[in-house]
């Protein structure tokens, strides 16, 4: 009877647990453990990454600020410790009389840099999106000038406004029509400086302009075309609008941008002539680097970002939209 109970009874598989035993889970612990330290690794991996891009960051940019700030609170002389001073640097900057001068062709310069090199791009951007052939080719051409160092720009377009052999006067001359000073008068200098500046960065802010265009659907000038809508009708009903949030930010970085023009008025002029091309950050380098009186430049640069972030902050705030 036993032999028989025995044969009836059912062969386990091997490995299988028997009957009312819990089976034993080792593997799922395991996997678990092993996906958890996979887990940590990669996060230490990014937080490291993350850490030394902060680490940069704040060595580059956060430190050079503080540092500045703190500086046009002081008299800095290499030859001695740093001594503080309270406001002097900004008394003393604000008595200069070249600091209103600065202040008041950095304002001119912006102006002007608005009318030519804010419609500029945007013009260009709409008529090469509206080119069946050679596109490419002339999104190449107008970014050219970007890629190119902004030295050897100047330096091209001083050979341009040379009095002498130089391009500009050469082409008046076939025009029978008289020289011009480009750099060395007092009325046609600050938009010489602005040509130069537009020329050489408008090809960026040309290509947002056409990855904007391209975003806006075709319904819609389908539908303006259907309505007897004009190009000008067109572009003034549609296209702005579509664009109205690129406008609004390349407007800020423009102005922003304009207001520290450096490169130009320093190789082109040198801030003449008899200071009517001297800018902000042209004067903050003679305080700096001819002067000696890094604290008095500190002071200027401390002013500049105040106005820069107080302008971006109430650009932002009136060009707010809700929800």
């Amino acid at each position: 009877m036993k032999v028989e109970t025995a044969a009836r009874a059912p062969r386990q598989r091997p490995g299988a647990e028997a009957p009312g035993v819990s089976p034993r889970r080792t593997g799922a612990p395991l996997q678990q453990h092993d996906r958890l330290r996979r887990r940590i690794a990669d996060n230490l991996v990014a937080h490291a990454f993350l850490g030394l891009g902060v680490l940069a960051f704040a060595l580059f940019s956060w430190y050079p600020i503080v540092r500045g700030f703190l500086l046009s609170f002081q008299q800095v002389n290499f030859a001695a410790p740093a001594e503080w001073v309270g406001l002097d640097n900004f008394q003393r900057l604000f008595d200069d009389p070249l600091f209103l001068t600065a202040w008041r062709n950095t304002l001119w310069f912006t102006a002007l840099a608005l009318v030519f090199g804010f419609a500029a791009p945007f013009v260009t951007a709409v008529v090469l999106n509206e080119l069946r052939h050679g596109r490419a080719y002339l999104r190449m051409t107008v970014y050219l000038p970007v890629m190119l160092p902004p030295i050897v720009t100047v330096l091209l377009w001083r050979w341009f406004y040379d009095p002498g052999p130089g391009l500009f006067n050469n082409v008046l001359k076939i025009l029978h029509l008289p020289p011009q000073q480009w750099l060395e008068s007092a009325n046609l200098s600050m938009l010489s400086l602005v040509i130069v500046s537009t020329w050489a960065n408008m090809g960026t802010t040309t290509l947002i302009y056409l990855a904007a265009l391209g975003g806006i659907p075709g319904e819609l000038y389908e539908a303006a075309q259907l309505d007897g809508a004009s190009i000008r009708q067109r572009l003034w009903h549609v296209t702005i609008p579509q664009m109205r949030f690129i406008l609004l930010i390349t407007l800020l970085l423009q102005i922003i941008g304009t207001m520290q023009v450096f490169v130009e008025p320093f190789v082109l002029t040198g801030g003449g002539p008899s200071d009517a091309t001297i800018t902000v950050l042209l004067l903050l380098y003679r305080y700096a680097f001819v002067y000696n009186d890094f604290g008095l430049a500190s002071a200027m640069s401390t002013v500049l970002f105040v106005v820069l972030g107080a302008f971006a902050g109430l650009y932002l705030r009136l060009t707010r939209t809700k929800g």
